[in-house]
């Protein structure tokens, strides 16, 4: 099944798509790789949709990519009296620790740890940022805010703090357990929430241990002052858009978008864009004229992989959702403005063997016509150079670790195959060669450019290319 497109489909799996049937479906339809969301449903259920995805790539003989996105801290405010209360601009609220039920003047704020972070002049934002305050008076058991926007509040909305780095933990003792769960049924990646510095990432990795791998979601402006770090300890990166909107203005969030993808290219990180991608979709059967040109925007910019949440997880239409993405994708990258823009676009090649094999490989491949790149790698590592050269041509990636075939699922232009050990490197172009027909990405006579590290099995050790061509018969 060559998808015969770069940019990968992440579908999120919920109500609308717990059926094997389904999940086979939008399989059939271009998910590349599946979300599940910690944040809803309960172990067996998650339990559930590995076990189908598992089958389902069995029988279609490819592999999958499995995600379980971790919920993070939630800080929300305490019980209100009524059940709805409306806080006027220019009022005094105040947030404090008593847990009597709210008024339109007050209400729990059941985190102590942020009292003493919060400080006079810093913004605190309720309910998805629809009630806007900020702080006047702060001391160790209350705080008290001028609202700046008024709106409707109701118990439980949350709270964010922009521009503070709070003194809380990225994984809950929830995300513990829910982590323990995921690393024994073998996902594939771990996307960590919640990151506000280097830390988090590293005290993640420590935890994971390699397991699998660990996507960062960039979600708070702290993490944007740390954004080259967090991505050089992480193994992917994901722009959570929803709560990068809501602690930061808006119109902020494209440029920011094209940074963190710009950033964790540069890196040789797959990237993800995600967040209301095709909102609209829950409800409807199209999606508007802009969420079409969301989709292509992150296209051109070179994600690894754009994202689906509501739309397939609870959505009316989640094949359909699916097919309109995946023909986005194809029609972007049809597009000369799209090959305009990944021509433009030279990362700098590292000192190393490796690097200039991978930079050769790519300009080998292209100067000579090839009809794809194939690497051979145990751990990935000669495949993430290949792509981060985003290279005109397919790259086969054929690997003997089964695990490093699902995680490299959504990596830009990998066309992953899992392949039993080889006796020699005349052994490993013979298999290439037989895939490449197989799988429909080259015919008789075509050219293949190799790329592998010998001796096979070092990490990062890529350091041979080679030009094969497919036997005539």
């Amino acid at each position: 099944m060559f998808r015969g497109r770069n940019t990968k489909i992440l579908a999120t799996l919920g109500p609308a798509t717990a059926s094997k049937d389904m999940i086979k479906a939008i399989v059939d339809g271009g998910v590349d790789a599946f979300r599940l969301n910690m944040s809803h449903g309960i172990k067996d259920d998650h339990a559930k949709m590995i076990a189908l995805i598992r089958e389902i790539e069995k029988e279609r003989g490819r592999p999958i990519g499995i995600l379980a996105d971790l919920q993070g801290p939630k800080i929300r405010i305490g019980a209100l009296a009524e059940s709805v209360v409306t806080v006027v601009t220019g009022q005094t609220f105040r947030l404090d620790g008593d847990p009597t039920p709210g008024t339109p003047e007050r209400v729990q704020l059941p985190h102590p740890e942020l009292f003493g972070a919060i400080t006079e002049g810093a913004e605190i934002l309720l309910n998805d940022g629809r009630v806007r305050l900020t702080a006047k008076g702060v001391s160790s058991d209350y705080i008290d805010c001028e609202v700046q926007s008024g709106g409707e509040l109701s118990a439980a909305k949350g709270v964010n703090v922009p521009g503070v780095v709070l003194p809380i933990q990225a994984m809950t003792d929830k995300d513990r357990r829910d982590l323990d769960f995921a690393l024994s049924s073998a996902v594939d990646w771990i996307a960590l929430s919640f990151v506000q510095t280097p830390d988090d990432v590293a005290n993640a990795r420590k935890i994971i241990a390699g397991r699998a791998g660990l996507m960062a979601k960039i979600e708070k402006p702290s993490a944007i002052n740390w954004l080259e770090e967090i991505t050089s300890l992480s193994d992917g990166i994901m722009v959570a858009r929803g709560d990068l909107g809501v602690e930061l203005p808006l119109e902020l969030v494209p440029g920011l978008q094209k940074k963190i993808v710009a950033t964790a290219r540069d890196q040789g990180k797959p990237v993800v864009v995600a967040t209301q991608m095709l909102e609209s979709m829950i409800e409807a059967a199209t999606p508007t004229r802009a969420e079409v040109s969301d989709v292509a925007t992150a296209v051109y910019d070179g994600a690894d992989a754009v994202m689906l949440s509501a739309e397939s997880a609870v959505g009316a239409h989640p094949y359909e959702a699916v097919a309109m993405m995946d023909r986005i994708i194809r029609q972007s990258e049809a597009e000369p403005t799209y090959v305009e823009i990944r021509s433009s676009w030279h990362p700098d090649t590292e000192d190393t063997t490796a690097d200039a094999i991978s930079a050769a490989t790519k300009q080998v491949a292209e100067t000579i016509g090839a009809a794809a790149i194939v690497t051979y790698t145990t751990t990935g590592s000669t495949t993430l150079r290949a792509a981060r050269q985003r290279p005109t041509v397919p790259i086969i990636v054929l690997t003997t670790r089964r695990g490093t075939a699902r995680r490299l699922a959504l990596l830009w232009g990998a066309h992953c195959v899992h392949t039993g050990d080889t006796r020699d490197f005349g052994d490993m172009v013979d298999r290439a060669c037989r895939v490449a027909v197989h799988d429909g990405i080259a015919g008789p006579d075509d050219q293949l450019v190799v790329t592998a590290g010998v001796p096979f099995g070092t990490p990062g050790a890529t350091n041979i290319l080679r030009v094969a061509r497919v036997p005539s018969t």
